[in-house]
């Protein structure tokens, strides 16, 4: 018992750091000399890198976020010192793992407990938990957003669907509860967008 209490820890550890790493931050840092915290909605996430560089960096954040949250929840799940046969089956230190990228990434150890809304980072952790209920959820969320311009809308409406698909592609109810925990959390994160999207006053893509 304590030395799967140990791997747990040592998962969790793993997946807050790596998910703390602030990646749109140390890249319009690099590039302008910008604090990505003092423009548009303070998000370190691509979205608003976008803002500052363009198209082009939004989707290498959003690309290297998305790994942010895949790494750790894979060495998680096939990292032999990381495993028991038990563990394996519940999927319990990767579900750990993903929990704790999504903290990181909101609330990064490097940026003083700022960060992003860790869509891209959740998106990851999905693909590697069942990468089928990921594809269909990027999917989901490329949809909505060209549809409505809203990159928020397309964001909350693809992880609330999350729990539902994980359920209906039969996997483990570790990763079904994981899925209602992180869109829950994720749907938290944007509760200013949402008042944005209710009173018409949310940013659209252009």
């Amino acid at each position: 018992m304590i030395l799967i209490a140990m791997k747990i820890i040592i998962s969790a550890m793993i997946a807050y750091i790596i998910g703390s790493i602030p990646t749109g931050y140390i890249i319009v840092k690099s590039f302008t000399g910008q604090d990505i915290r003092q423009i548009g909605s303070g998000s370190t996430g691509a979205t608003n890198v976008k803002r500052v560089m363009g198209k082009k960096w939004f989707f290498i954040v959003m690309i290297l976020d998305a790994l942010k949250g895949a790494i750790p929840v894979l060495v998680a799940k096939y990292i032999p010192y990381l495993q028991t046969s038990s563990e394996k089956l519940m999927g319990l230190t990767a579900v750990i793992a993903a929990i704790f990228v999504l903290i990181g990434h909101s609330k990064s150890i490097f940026l003083g407990f700022t960060g992003g809304k860790s869509v891209a980072s959740g998106v990851g952790t999905i693909l590697a938990l069942s990468p089928y209920v990921g594809i269909c959820i990027a999917v989901i969320w490329g949809i909505i957003t060209y549809i409505s311009k809203y990159v928020s809308l397309g964001s909350i409406i693809a992880l609330a669907l999350s729990p539902i698909l994980m359920f209906l592609f039969g996997e483990p109810i570790s990763y079904i509860i994981y899925s209602i925990i992180g869109a829950i959390y994720v749907i938290y994160l944007h509760r200013e967008n949402i008042k944005r999207l209710i009173s018409g006053n949310e940013n659209k893509v252009r």
